[in-house]
């Protein structure tokens, strides 16, 4: 079913494929995050209740999206490098780990500025906020679990089931705000049948949430291609590498 997927499984060959989409991931990452955020910011109308400070929604809520986006990526990552042992998998979930914990980080810290005027507090125990506390955590134990054992197979192993396990954790801050009564808002842009913004503010969200996804996945074709060439450096393929390099 997957066959098409087995030449990605070797590394000289997904090496090649990722530096082709790091080519055109980054430039396009760049320009759509401007866009995006500089409309966002400095050009959507104030809200009628929060004034200007709503505008950090534009960094706020695409970092909180593709927090749990990165992590799903990373327990299927995790999956395929339990059950079918690919290697090249168990490397990504190295290589999207620390940028999901610093998406979360940018999550919460934005949450917190945006909380401040409106509930009068930093940091509030809500269920919203906690479970994607907890999700950060997730993330940094998943790196500190493949570097904590002298057997790095055996780390790798252990960071995998964490991630699998973990991801049960995603459910719980999506709906989070449904299942209990919390302080955080609901969603604002999956009510498709009645739009909970304008359009004039839809727009730049939305070009800011795929600015984000794009980053992410330049981001990971990055460190993913230097995971593969420490991985792989008694090969001669990378050796050959590095000396191109070094003469171009």
């Amino acid at each position: 079913m997957f066959k098409w997927l087995d030449p990605y499984a070797k590394p000289q060959v997904l090496f090649a494929t990722l530096l082709w989409w790091q080519r055109g991931l980054m430039p396009l990452a760049i320009v759509v995050l401007l866009l995006g955020t500089i409309w966002g910011l400095g050009f959507t109308p104030a809200d009628y209740q929060q004034g200007d400070s709503y505008r950090i929604i534009h960094v706020h809520v695409p970092a909180a999206i593709w927090s749990m986006g990165v992590y799903a990526w990373m327990a299927i990552a995790a999956f395929i490098a339990l059950v079918w042992q690919v290697k090249t998998a168990q490397w990504a979930i190295g290589a999207m780990a620390p940028i999901g914990a610093v998406y979360t980080l940018i999550a919460l810290f934005t949450g917190a500025a945006w909380g401040k005027p409106m509930w009068g507090t930093w940091w509030v125990w809500d269920a919203r906020l906690t479970s994607e506390l907890i999700l950060l955590f997730l993330f940094l134990g998943v790196m500190a679990l493949q570097n904590a054992f002298a057997d790095r197979q055996t780390g790798d192993k252990a960071a995998s089931v964490l991630a699998v396990v973990g991801v049960v954790n995603l459910p719980i801050i999506h709906y989070s705000v449904e299942w209990w009564n919390t302080l955080h808002q609901g969603a604002t842009i999956t009510k498709f049948a009645k739009p909970s913004m304008d359009p004039s503010m839809l727009w730049p969200l939305l070009i800011c949430i795929l600015g984000f996804a794009l980053l992410f996945g330049a981001l990971t074709c990055l460190r993913l291609r230097t995971a593969i060439l420490q991985h792989e450096a008694h090969r001669p393929w990378v050796r050959q590498y590095v000396e191109e390099q070094q003469h171009a």
